[in-house]
């Protein structure tokens, strides 16, 4: 089985497994510290309801045996614990199969979630960590030596991530032909960082050569990644660099700390060694493990055939799943610029009868655009569930988010566990009388009006999104 193994491949796996390591502790902490808001039960879409309705073979989770939110916040904690121990390299210095069985807990742990999650794990970094996690289990640790395939089969998915995104991008919106998209999407994106305001008034050529850099980027680089160094390498280079372009421009969770991750797997450890000066360990390749790495070959391979039609299908789908296991998905991102942005502002009030003085009070979120003094925060790689949704509401009806009226609801119970989802609570634990959400418009200041004002948003009123309710409501 030696013609298996890639041994100038040890340094990029190392730094691959460590880096995911940290990416599943950051996944982990997010659940353990939002569910009870979200999923617990008292929260908006329990998970206890949602197991009594979906059976075991659609969405396989072990709160399908038992749910309680004790358990759920032992899954979250300790998945997370054992994030930790293999950041620190814990699967490094035990046998083989017992590293490969500590990399299994969190991605079982993981597909629990994300498969009783509902909305709020909807997101394509979730079924991509559950892919990248899967193949995980199989990279091996320090005894042995990589092999090839694996390391082919993690740039697989770094490809169907770009290069589905590339083309769900050409086939969708004409302003990315056009190459208008960026005259928009830093205003409009789910959530802005403290950055966004100044990527917005770059000048409109230089918007224009970032789409065009995007599609070099997801069109043609992805191509590179596949043929020999120093150009895989080159290639991955230009990965590293457009994503990072990402990050500093806006607020996308874990996405692209993920797809630069995936990036590593082309690098081989001459590259690597320029930055990480460390020497390479185990070049033997044992026969079962050998034998192991060929039967998930074909597994992946096998289950590649419909996200590879996917891509070449004029009705490519996006962020999907062939599977309830997400073994092999499809990928792609932000196939349509909105042109505007709308956001839901939610308000309650303490008075017992509406008048025209009414004095309404604004519930401030963590992450979405809300106060227009308030500098966009940054809070990837982490990720705000209910902001990012908050973004979607705003984009059409409430009967169309199965969450929104759970949320006044709650609010109106003054429920600590979704109240601690939320920046502020303008009646400090107390139970408004009444609740409302309206829309608005808003657009990030010009520079002048920045100058005037101090505000990086200006916000005009639309109408009504759900009018007045109590907890006496027919709603």
């Amino acid at each position: 089985m030696e013609w298996l193994a890639a041994p100038d491949h040890w340094l990029g796996r190392l730094v691959f497994q460590r880096a995911l390591a940290l990416i599943y502790l950051n996944a982990f902490l997010i659940a353990a510290l939002q569910f009870r808001g979200l999923l617990g039960d008292r929260g908006l879409l329990p998970i206890r309801r949602y197991v009594a309705a979906v059976p075991f073979r659609r969405a396989p989770s072990l709160f399908h045996w038992r749910y309680s939110d004790r358990l759920y916040a032992a899954v979250a904690w300790g998945g997370a614990a054992l994030a930790a121990a293999l950041a620190l390299g814990l699967g490094d210095v035990v046998p083989t199969p017992i590293a490969m069985l500590l990399w299994a807990v969190p991605w079982a742990l993981y597909l629990s979630i994300v498969n009783v999650g509902q909305t709020w794990y909807s997101f394509g970094w979730e079924t991509l960590l559950c892919e990248v996690g899967f193949l995980a289990i199989f990279v091996g640790n320090a005894q042995v030596a990589p092999a090839w395939p694996l390391m082919i089969l993690l740039l697989w998915i770094l490809f169907r991530v770009e290069f589905g995104a590339g083309l769900i991008k050409m086939r969708g919106d004409p302003c990315w032909r056009d190459l208008t998209c960026l005259y928009y999407h830093h205003e409009t994106q789910p959530m802005p960082n403290p950055l966004s305001w100044w990527f917005h008034h770059l000048p409109k050529p230089l918007h224009r050569i970032e789409v065009l850099g995007n599609h070099f980027a997801q069109l043609a680089v992805p191509l590179l990644l596949f043929l020999p160094q120093p150009v895989a390498s080159f290639g991955a280079l230009i990965v590293l660099a457009t994503q990072g372009w990402l990050v500093l421009s806006g607020n996308f969770a874990f996405l692209n700390v993920l797809t630069m991750l995936l990036a590593i797997a082309a690098f081989d450890d001459a590259a690597l060694s320029r930055v990480i000066p460390l020497s390479a360990g185990a070049a033997d390749l044992p026969l079962w493990y050998g034998g192991l790495v060929l039967a998930v070959t074909g597994l992946v391979l096998v289950r590649s055939y419909q996200p590879a039609r996917n891509l070449l299908s004029r009705r490519q789908l996006m962020n999907y799943s062939f599977d309830p296991l997400h073994l092999v998905n499809t990928y792609g991102a932000f196939g349509s610029i909105t042109k505007e942005r709308y956001e839901v502002v939610v308000e309650g009030t303490e008075d017992p009868v509406l008048t025209g003085a009414t004095e309404w009070r604004e519930y401030a979120f963590e992450g979405k655009p809300g106060d227009v003094m308030r500098l966009p925060p940054q809070f990837a790689p982490y990720h705000l569930r209910l902001d990012w949704l908050m973004w979607f509401a705003a984009m059409s009806s409430p009967m169309y988010q199965e969450w929104f009226y759970p949320l006044l609801e709650k609010l109106l119970e003054a429920e600590p566990a979704v109240l601690r989802l939320l920046r502020e609570d303008p009646f400090e634990g107390r139970r408004p009388r009444f609740v409302r959400a309206r829309l608005f418009l808003y657009r990030f200041t010009t520079p002048s009006e920045r100058r005037e004002t101090g505000a990086w948003w200006r916000r005009t009123y639309v109408g009504d999104y759900v009018r007045p309710l109590t907890l006496r409501s027919p709603a």
